[in-house]
């Protein structure tokens, strides 16, 4: 059973009581998609470096710390609250791992009071590339990486974060209004708006006009 956000009600009443195992439950139903954030968010000069099942299990500890902050607050689902832990212990590992060479403060974009890693252009660039190529096209996916993200700096970055939330963590319209802050019919309109946006880009890129 669950409430109107999604939570598990049983689950959420267990937390209630401080039960670690009904965390543990909660995160592993939710893991895989968690894990998903990790790799897309995380920093290119990190792959190889940093795990995601890693960053995963600091942010498990890190919510085990917090339970008491997320009882009681219903109006968000308790995926959305488990992301934004991850995402905070996101911008911590990437502190610890490139500290004076970690990118501007203008890479991260402020939701909710939570300075949170920036869909960045790089990162949408190589997903859609990776879409649009066969693994075999290895130069031309690595051209249309750099043509991509060229493009998409021209985009709000707003309307960017849309596309990677919608896309690439595969999140549903409400959770994408919840992360964003904002009403969930605004978060539709802000949806279309970036995908027409998109298709603009990439239809001005050579080679991109006839893919659809």
């Amino acid at each position: 059973m669950s409430d109107a956000t999604g939570n598990s009600v049983p689950l959420l009443g267990r937390l209630k009581d401080s039960d670690r195992q009904a965390l543990a439950e909660l995160f592993s139903i939710h893991r895989q998609r968690l894990w998903r954030t990790v790799q897309f968010r995380l920093d290119r000069r990190l792959l190889g470096r940093v795990d995601p099942d890693d960053v995963l299990q600091e942010a498990y500890l890190a919510a085990a710390d917090r339970m008491q902050y997320f009882v009681g607050e219903t109006a968000i689902s308790m995926y959305v609250w488990l992301r934004l832990i991850v995402i905070q212990t996101m911008i911590n590992v990437h502190r610890r791992h490139l500290g004076t060479k970690m990118r501007d403060a203008d890479r991260e974009v402020s939701l909710q009071g939570l300075r949170m890693p920036q869909a960045t252009s790089t990162s949408l660039a190589i997903q859609l590339s990776g879409k649009l190529t066969s693994p075999s096209q290895a130069a031309m996916r690595e051209e249309m990486s750099d043509q991509l993200e060229k493009a998409l700096e021209q985009m709000d970055p707003i309307d960017r974060e849309v596309l990677a939330l919608r896309h690439f963590e595969e999140l549903t319209n409400s959770e994408v209004a919840e992360v964003l802050g904002i009403e969930q019919k605004a978060a539709s309109i802000r949806y279309v708006r970036a995908i027409r946006r998109l298709k603009a880009v990439v239809s001005l890129l050579p080679g991109f006009g006839d893919d659809g």
